[in-house]
């Protein structure tokens, strides 16, 4: 008998599938459909609310094609759930004017394929890649446009056997097809659940992505690959978009879903007065200007401050200061703080460093150590601001990590990647210590405090807190700040780079 690799489970998933009787709800009575739509909104809303108590999560997406109209997700921790879920659906008034279409039920699940020294010792991996494989047993549904699903299998017939083969070369396999998912971290997040002896299959995959083309591409490169190209088979693709409970009425009515914003009837996003399911949103700050991906979500309210982006940039342009990401125009931090022991936190985040060095978006992840303040920064780059905010959400489980909460809200600006030559080091910092000296007496300053790379004390961070745009503007255009620039010339190692949060 070949060897059996170990796995671990995680929360369970259904997939449920419905078709709209049409005719039926072009039949019934306008009181019955507005009463139909107030259950199924209710009853979608109310679950999805469940994943801010991390009890799991659900999700409703309009499928294309003939085999359903409707998709309900969800994740929970038990198979009761789900099934009491499903059973809850069929007695809305909702469920008279559909048909169950289909259904998969699968637990998430990691193997020994991918993650061997978890299973042969979980003590002694990292803590914080052993909390990056834990976190994928509870997963949360991403917040991007699209999703495709497909339940598959492993072929079992004489000459293609994956069951039969030895487990060394099925885990050279399964390290070869990881590597190719890789190249699409950032642009497509994957649920992978195992549903041997749960379903007609033996998983189910789903795929969240902004743009259907990456899921296209993603699916069409790995059937090259020898896992799929020898031993996949595939049962059918579902393909559809997410959109909130409170879009229903639009569906039903043959409208676009989800909603444009600007004709949306609950205000901003697509989620009316419900929280953003993202990561990060207690101290965590995406220096992204685009503005996808919740790029405003932690903006407070000076919410329309992205719009002010390129005329910031103008601004500081004419001032002689570059205003872009750090490390160029395409990339985009994710900042934490924490008030954990620089030690233990710095091991915590070079274990997730680790993992997050197998894919191709990642640019940098360090922590910086605050001279003035008692606490730490974590600064994780990207190369795309879904990238950025997938890390923020492992890394907002790092020991210790705070909002800035106990100072005043406002315009934050944060000076990145202040590369200081060697010999010109200490010259650098009896210059912040001046310069501090003038912030602390202008109106409008909060906080500064320079931060320093624990493993490399001439990569300086800095971070300052601002009450508006126009205070901060008056620094920059002060003498002062010139001065400042001009100085910095003989002394830093590379162009100073900025990032703006609020």
């Amino acid at each position: 008998m070949a060897e059996v690799p170990p796995t671990d489970e995680g929360w369970f998933v259904l997939h449920d599938f419905y078709t709209v009787d049409w005719d039926a709800w072009r039949a019934a009575p306008e009181r019955d459909r507005e009463a139909a739509l107030d259950e199924v909104e209710s009853f979608v809303a109310h679950r999805e609310a469940l994943a801010q108590a991390d009890e799991g999560d659900s999700a409703v997406f309009s499928i294309t094609g003939h085999e359903a109209d409707l998709m309900f997700v969800h994740f929970r921790e038990s198979l009761d759930e789900l099934d009491r879920i499903e059973r809850q659906f069929e007695q809305t008034a909702f469920a008279d004017y559909t048909d169950h279409a289909d259904s998969y039920v699968s637990v998430v699940e990691i193997s020994g394929y991918t993650a061997p020294d978890y299973f042969e010792d979980p003590e002694s991996v990292d803590t914080g890649l052993r909390k990056y494989f834990e976190s994928k047993l509870t997963p949360e549904i991403p917040e991007d446009t699209y999703v495709s699903f497909y339940p598959m299998s492993k072929r079992r017939q004489p000459g293609q056997n994956w069951y039969d083969l030895d487990i060394e070369e099925r885990a050279e396999m399964m390290e070869v097809h990881g590597d190719l998912g890789k190249q699409y971290a950032g642009k497509i997040e994957q649920v992978i659940a195992s549903s041997v002896g749960l379903d007609d299959m033996e998983w189910g995959v789903t795929l969240f992505a902004d743009d259907l083309t990456d899921v296209k591409d993603i699916v069409y490169e790995m059937r090259f690959d020898e896992v799929s190209a020898k031993y996949g088979e595939f049962g059918s693709f579902y393909v559809g978009r997410r959109f909130p409970p409170e879009d229903f009425p639009a569906f039903m009515a043959g409208e676009e879903v989800p909603t444009p914003e600007d004709d949306h009837p609950h205000g901003d996003g697509h989620h009316g007065d419900s929280e953003s399911h993202h990561h990060g949103d207690d101290g965590g700050h995406h220096g992204s200007d685009s503005d996808d991906d919740g790029g405003d979500a932690d903006h407070g309210p000076d919410g329309d401050r992205a719009g002010d982006v390129d005329s910031l940039r103008e601004e500081l342009d004419d001032l002689d200061v570059y205003a872009g990401q750090p490390h160029g125009e395409d990339v985009y931090a994710t900042v934490l703080y924490s008030e954990a022991d620089a030690d233990d936190l710095f091991e915590e985040v070079d274990g997730l460093r680790g993992n997050f060095e197998h894919y191709d978006t990642h640019v940098k992840t360090a922590v910086y150590d605050g001279r003035e303040a008692d606490r730490r920064a974590v600064v994780s780059i990207w190369d795309t601001a879904s990238a950025a905010d997938t890390a923020s959400g492992f890394l907002a489980d790092l020991p210790g990590i705070v909002d800035r909460s106990d100072e005043e809200s406002g315009f934050g600006t944060m000076g990145m990647f202040y590369t200081v030559k060697p010999e010109k080091r200490e010259d650098f910092v009896e210059k912040f210590d001046v310069v501090g000296g003038v912030l602390a007496d202008m109106d409008g300053h909060f906080d500064t405090d320079l931060m320093v790379n624990v493993e490399d004390e001439n990569d300086m961070f800095i971070a300052s807190q601002w009450r508006s745009k126009e205070d901060a503007m008056t620094f920059f255009r002060s003498d002062d700040f010139a001065d400042t620039v001009d100085w910095g010339r003989d002394v830093l190692a590379d162009r100073p780079r900025h990032v703006f949060l609020a």
